[in-house]
């Protein structure tokens, strides 16, 4: 069954309640958000309106730490700054990787 935009908006706006942690992954997350960098804190997005059912939220910079890491292939959202539930995550593009100390700019988009 194909949704209309407006019940893909609708599911954006109820992702967007519950998930506004964003972490980021050196693998593909998956279901489960396998793969974080506990490492690299998580920050919070705030999520714009709905649009064609996707959404964007605001743009967060992850620290990475002084020894660097990555390579930082996917971001995560999650309902919370620790622990909390997996809502999802998608693709950075490029793919980052880090030498030393520094920020990991995310703008995170999820696609309705």
């Amino acid at each position: 069954m194909a949704l209309s935009t407006t019940a893909r908006n609708a599911q954006a706006s109820a992702f967007a309640a519950g998930a506004t942690w964003i972490s980021v992954h050196t693998g593909d997350p998956g279901t489960t958000g396998a793969n974080e960098d506990a490492t690299v804190p998580r920050k919070q997005t705030t999520w714009g309106a709905p649009s064609g059912g996707d959404i964007v939220g605001s743009q967060v910079a992850l620290d990475i730490s002084g020894a660097g890491g990555g390579p930082y292939t996917h971001f995560g959202v999650w309902s919370a700054v620790s622990g909390g539930v997996f809502w999802g995550g998608n693709t950075l593009t490029p793919a980052e990787t880090f030498l030393g100390a520094g920020q990991l700019r995310v703008t995170p988009t999820i696609d309705g």
